[in-house]
């Protein structure tokens, strides 16, 4: 259809390269927008600026990732963009930078004001009445959780739904893109507004172990606990996740691990996962999300993936009656554990029948939450 979403993946190292795979794929269409990931190891300015050149005068926004989701399922090293075409889209978009010192009470009057623009102009063209929001924030920022609920209490009934940008596994700088540059310490929120049906959603893969351990002494702003249990955090987690036992003799700690035994926190009537970065020459752990002293941690136990993947994407299409594509944010431990596990072919494939397209994060926003080890997305009916 001529008003299908515009995917194209271009594996070019060269940003003018990229921009010349963009004009062939894009033919002169009309945009109401476009969404970009890409692998952290572009040289990111001259990236912006190609992408900016190849796409004209509309909304771009993006961020660089923990690896990318493409037209082939799990990929690396490539460039992943999203056009939403003009047909059938309206999209607007609004930048937070220096998030050091974001303020909630400022930032919900923009995003309120975002809002009733383009609902107007919505609502001024019959049938763009499908609404959503997507979230791209700095993934080393440690502002996720105060921007989700800032974001998602000014939208009202408008799902927010995003990720972390990513930098490999490396940890060190990440990049959003906005217009035809990359910041960092940065944030965007883009609202879409649709003819087609639009689907936010969050899916996890674990459900909570029996065993119990305590946070009882963390650092909340550097998200390190130091102690589980009041014995050192990383020999008290391999514990409870079953590190001594014959099988796990050797074994180091390190992301494999963390993503195969996801500790997981009660909220909200559910279990969600606090996954875990890297664990420090101390014995500490430090985390993705926010954790702190008094916390409550289980380790989960995996679900059968694909099984779930399936029936998943089968709720989804018959929500939306046809899923045209779905942009996903899946958190990177969730690409290393099938890795683990060998199920990434097959995890790449289902991805590609069911046209799943986005990146891998540091992090997955839903509604006001900030969580881990999800896969959670925005899916367009056809």
């Amino acid at each position: 259809m001529d008003d299908d979403l515009i995917v194209i993946t271009s594996r070019c190292g060269d940003a003018d390269a990229v921009a010349r795979d963009l004009a062939r794929g894009l033919d002169g269409r009309a945009l109401a927008g476009a969404i970009v990931f890409c692998s952290h190891r572009f040289v990111r300015q001259p990236l912006a600026g190609a992408i900016a050149r190849a796409v004209g005068d509309v909304p771009l926004v993006g961020c660089t990732s923990a690896g990318e989701l493409s037209d082939r399922g799990y990929d690396e090293d490539c460039v992943v963009f999203i056009g939403f075409p003009a047909e059938s889209f309206r999209m607007a978009v609004h930048c937070f930078d220096d998030l050091d010192h974001f303020d909630p009470a400022s930032g919900a009057r923009a995003i309120r004001a975002m809002a009733g623009l383009i609902n107007r102009d919505a609502l001024a063209v019959d049938g763009f009445a499908n609404q959503a929001a997507l979230f791209l924030v700095d993934g080393l920022s440690h502002r996720e959780e105060l921007l989700a609920m800032t974001v998602q209490e000014a939208l009202g009934q408008t799902l927010l739904v995003g990720g972390s940008s990513g930098d490999g596994m490396l940890f060190r700088e990440t990049g959003i893109l906005v217009g035809d540059r990359f910041l960092t310490d940065a944030a965007v929120v883009v609202m879409l507004a649709s003819r087609r049906p639009l689907h936010a959603f969050s899916a996890q893969h674990y459900v909570p172990g029996a065993e119990k351990m305590v946070v009882t002494a963390a650092d909340p702003n550097a998200r390190v606990v130091h102690e589980i249990n009041a014995r050192p955090a990383a020999d008290e987690y391999r514990r409870v996740a079953g590190g001594t036992s014959p099988g796990f003799v050797g074994e180091p700690l390190n992301s494999a691990f963390f993503a195969a035994h996801p500790p997981m926190v009660r909220a909200g009537g559910g279990h969600y996962v606090r996954a875990i970065q890297s664990v420090n020459p101390d014995g500490s752990l430090t985390f993705y999300c926010a954790i702190d002293s008094g916390v409550v941690l289980t380790v989960g136990q995996p679900l059968d993936r694909l099984s779930q993947l399936e029936t998943l994407f089968d709720q989804i299409d018959s929500d939306v009656g046809g899923i045209d594509h779905v942009i996903a944010f899946d958190c990177v431990l969730n690409r290393i554990d099938a890795e683990s596990r060998q199920l990434s072919g097959a995890v790449s494939q289902l991805y590609s029948r069911r046209g799943v397209v986005g990146f891998n994060t540091y992090g997955e926003q839903f509604r006001a939450a900030h969580i881990n080890q999800t896969l959670s997305g925005l899916a367009i009916g056809r």
